[in-house]
């Protein structure tokens, strides 16, 4: 009747009365196999026998090497037991067929593990990039985190980093030393992911209030025009450019340093709350 056994190479043994059985070999190492039925433990000798049984009647045997024990083929042993209750083997003979079924099912097996293999390296990967996404998102976080500390926040939107242009009385033309910080801006604009600029102009309460919100408008628009054409902002990043005139005073009217104070350009680097949050 078919039990389990494990079979292991030793150079000698002493045999001390018979037994035998058809086995299902389970798994095999370098010197053991493993069957599948209840544990029995065969001890493959020098002079073992394996064989594989051949021709109709299967009277004739074909010698294999033990290297053919392999899992999943069904064997039958004859053998002696030691006082171990070992089984001692004499001969292992299995039938060409089940060799054949145990050779495939050991290779689909092979295939199976290689599958396993490739989707455990996809799987480390996949948690590799996960790791750093959340590395990324710490980052950002920890970036927008200080620039909310510096520049504040709007109600949508976080404000990453801030421009302020200053001009004359009744002057719109940009000037030359504010090319530099406004191409360093747009550089890092650039950078942020789904960033908008804006831009938004002032003017001092000097003259008309219809004369001041025309140079707002007009100062704004220079600023948005630069960041364009030199900083290569797509128009699409571009929030329509924003005219305040005399509102929203930085600087004491009574001075004329409080007058150039209020005669600017704000312009931001901005990114909506939503987006960051999930970057």
């Amino acid at each position: 009747m078919p039990y389990p056994a494990r079979l292991e190479r030793h150079d000698r043994a002493e045999p001390d009365r018979q037994g035998g059985g058809n086995d299902q070999v389970a798994q095999r190492g370098n010197d053991d196999v493993q069957t599948d039925s209840l544990t029995v433990t065969v001890l493959l000798t020098g002079t073992t026998e394996v064989g594989q049984n051949q021709g109709v009647l299967k009277v004739r045997r074909k010698d294999m090497s033990m290297a053919a024990l392999i899992p999943g083929l069904q064997v039958q042993v004859e053998g002696t037991h030691n006082e171990q209750a070992q089984l001692v083997a004499k001969s292992v003979k299995f039938d060409g067929n089940d060799l054949e079924r145990a050779q495939s099912v050991q290779a689909g097996l092979h295939q199976t593990q290689m599958q396993a293999d490739r989707n455990k390296a996809e799987i480390d990967k996949q948690q590799e990039q996960l790791v750093a996404g959340h590395e990324k998102i710490a980052a950002n976080k920890a970036a927008i985190d200080a620039a909310a500390a510096r520049f504040g926040q709007l109600d949508d939107y976080f404000i990453l980093d801030e421009v302020t242009v200053l001009f004359g009385n009744g002057k719109v033309d940009l000037g030359a030393q504010y090319h530099p910080k406004l191409m360093e801006l747009a550089g890092k604009a650039k950078s942020v992911n789904a960033f908008m600029i804006q831009v938004v102009g002032y003017a001092s309460s000097v003259g008309s209030a219809e004369l001041n919100q025309k140079l707002s408008e007009e100062r704004a628009a220079n600023v948005t025009n630069f960041l364009i054409q030199q900083g290569d902002i797509p128009l699409t990043n571009v929030l329509a450019p924003g005219a305040m005139g005399e509102s929203r005073q930085v600087g004491d009217e009574a001075t004329p340093e409080g007058q150039a104070e209020n005669r600017r350009v704000v312009v931001r680097i901005l990114q909506n709350k939503g987006i960051a949050g999930s970057k």
